[in-house]
């Protein structure tokens, strides 16, 4: 059998996976905070809308070309 202490690389990839779960966890609880605390925006103004409308009608040149 192995002694523990002479697999060092064990050790490191243990330590590398708690690093990263510990980065993970705090980051979210970061991120949960800050979502918490922030004033909540619409993501759209409400502005109307106007749309300029073009009438065609069946006797237009531009009607003609595209059909």
């Amino acid at each position: 059998m192995s002694d523990w202490t002479s697999l060092w690389y064990v050790w490191l990839i243990l330590l590398t996976v708690f690093l990263l779960l510990v980065c993970g966890v705090s980051a979210s609880c970061v991120r949960f905070c800050c979502r918490k605390k922030r004033i909540p925006v619409e993501p759209f103004p409400r502005h109307p809308c106007e749309l300029p409308g073009i009438g065609i009608d069946s006797d237009s040149t531009a009607h003609s070309t595209v059909t």
